[in-house]
């Protein structure tokens, strides 16, 4: 009896051709190890309860702020040695507007020549308090918009988020000169608002909508309705190809996972999880990291007692050869030396064993 023939798993020769021939440049990549993005988390204060949370941010932090002073110790360090232009800074939390000096460090690194931007529930995202922003010079901003009013105010467990997120996406197409990014986190409750959300989003003027699945992490752990179906994950997909193919609004998939006969259209480009090649991120206690979803194992320094470039080139290495990786239901994989065992942060910091497969849910 023959296997039906599944469009999402059974990747065309030709797009094996071109994934073979990135995965030489993915090890290129990890020997150059270009920084070219920096994750700055600011702050692990939020505003938010947000049920999917995988870093568990609370009201009250027990880690202070780190004073920007000293972020901004480190982007001079990066400076002696890199281009500042060809350096993205991303900052992120916890919630970064519960910074009132947030300006002020933005308006450093956009002396500096660093280009940065935040990543905002938008409940303190006033109309003022976005000029200001954008005055300092912001060149992205990314709002969470995670369902209509009653399924996004349940996720993030507030009233006001809905009309907050929304106010916010709105207000910022008036600045044509900054990217605006809308992102939406899919559950049990918005799965079916999607189309829905996608002619709100137009309506308000957004251009770029980026949409993830939750990883059981965090508080994400303990409830059922933030995680989807592998027939769900199929819908997910099929729903962004025809919101590219009708153009009305660019729809992309998250950076993480690989998607078989979907890469290169769900997504733009190939599966490259660039943690440590060409991220790297300063967390709240001075810790240096990858992207800010990892931690724990994956730190590599500390900015009070080392230097960040002393770590970027001579640590990172668990990063930069992904061959551990191939363990567990990697090791007898089709598809690992393209997908090399998926993104870091899902896979278990203690024992390496990977922990969610979207491939693996296209099937």
């Amino acid at each position: 009896m023959c296997n039906k023939f599944n469009k999402y798993t059974e990747i065309p020769f030709k797009k094996k051709i071109q994934l073979e021939m990135f995965r030489y440049v993915k090890k290129a990549e990890a020997i150059k190890h270009r920084l070219n993005y920096l994750f700055w988390e600011c702050t692990l204060r939020c505003s938010l309860g947000c049920l999917h949370c995988g870093s568990d941010c609370q009201k009250e932090s027990g880690v202070p702020d780190m004073p920007y002073q000293d972020f901004l110790k480190v982007v001079d360090e990066i400076a002696l040695e890199m281009n500042p232009n060809n350096i993205f800074i991303a900052i992120t939390g916890g919630e970064p507007l519960l910074r009132n000096d947030l300006e002020k460090c933005g308006l450093e690194l956009f002396k500096r020549g660093y280009p940065w931007g935040i990543v905002s529930n938008a409940l303190h995202l006033s109309n003022d308090r976005f000029d200001s922003l954008v005055n300092s010079g912001m060149h992205s901003i990314s709002i969470s918009l995670d369902g209509l009013e009653k399924s996004h105010n349940w996720l993030r467990q507030n009233d006001r988020s809905f009309r907050m997120a929304v106010n916010a996406l709105k207000y910022g197409t008036r600045f044509t000169r900054m990217t605006l990014e809308a992102i939406t986190c899919v559950t049990q409750k918005n799965i079916t608002e999607l189309d829905e959300i996608k002619r709100l989003l137009i309506s308000l003027g957004i251009k770029r909508w980026r949409i993830f699945d939750i990883f059981a992490k965090g508080r994400a752990q303990r409830n059922e309705l933030l995680r989807i179906t592998s027939n769900q994950f199929k819908y997910i997909m099929d729903f962004i190809l025809a919101v590219k193919k009708e153009g009305r609004i660019s729809a992309d998939y998250g950076c993480d996972g690989f998607l078989g006969a979907l890469e290169n259209r769900a997504r733009p480009g190939y599966m490259f999880c660039r943690a440590g090649i060409n991220v790297a991120s300063i967390l709240a206690d001075g810790s240096i990291s990858a992207c800010p979803s990892l931690r724990s194992d994956y730190i590599q320094g500390n900015i009070y007692k080392d230097k960040f470039l002393d770590c970027w080139h001579k640590r990172f290495r668990i990063m930069r050869d992904r061959s551990w990786m191939k363990t567990g239901k990697c090791a007898s994989c089709e598809v690992f030396n393209w997908c090399e065992g998926n993104g870091l942060h899902l896979r278990d910091e203690k024992t390496g064993e990977l922990l969610y497969c979207q491939f693996e849910m296209l099937k």
